[in-house]
């Protein structure tokens, strides 16, 4: 199964890679494909500093980690998304947040699914009907 990881996710993931965040996205090679943009890169970039103060891990220590899950996902450019994609995935987020149509567009057009641990935005979508999101409890029953 194809699975969009979202920002969010990756932070819980390095700020603890033995989380259940971090069990899914080592070990479930088996069960799943895991996605995500080159937008989440830029976003872990942007929050590197509150990273590793909320962490308290060494730039090294931190490095690693987003190295070893990095080495689990699959990056898509955003650019390879057709347009139809985007306006679908622009009117789904507008209303929640709009910086997470990039990864309701990947998902779309993966014909995946969206693993999120934003409840605003798990909320908003499966509000307007979207079935293809996960929140990591769902993700985890799942892969049982």
């Amino acid at each position: 199964m194809k699975i969009v990881v979202d920002t969010n996710i990756i932070f819980s993931g390095l700020l603890n890679t033995n989380s259940t965040i971090g069990e899914l996205l080592i070990n479930s090679k088996k069960s799943f494909e895991f996605y995500s943009c080159n937008y989440m890169r830029y976003e872990i970039q942007k929050h590197w500093e509150k990273l590793k103060k909320i962490s308290k891990l060494s730039d090294q220590q931190l490095t690693d980690a987003q190295f070893h899950l990095f080495s689990r996902l699959k990056f898509i450019n955003e650019d390879l998304i057709p347009e139809t994609i985007w306006k679908k995935a622009l009117h789904l987020t507008q209303d929640i947040d709009i910086d997470d149509a990039d990864f309701v567009a990947l998902t779309l057009y993966l014909k995946g699914h969206l693993w999120t641990g934003d409840k605003e935005l798990y909320n908003g979508l499966k509000n307007k009907q979207f079935k293809k999101v996960f929140n990591t409890l769902e993700l985890s029953n799942y892969s049982s």
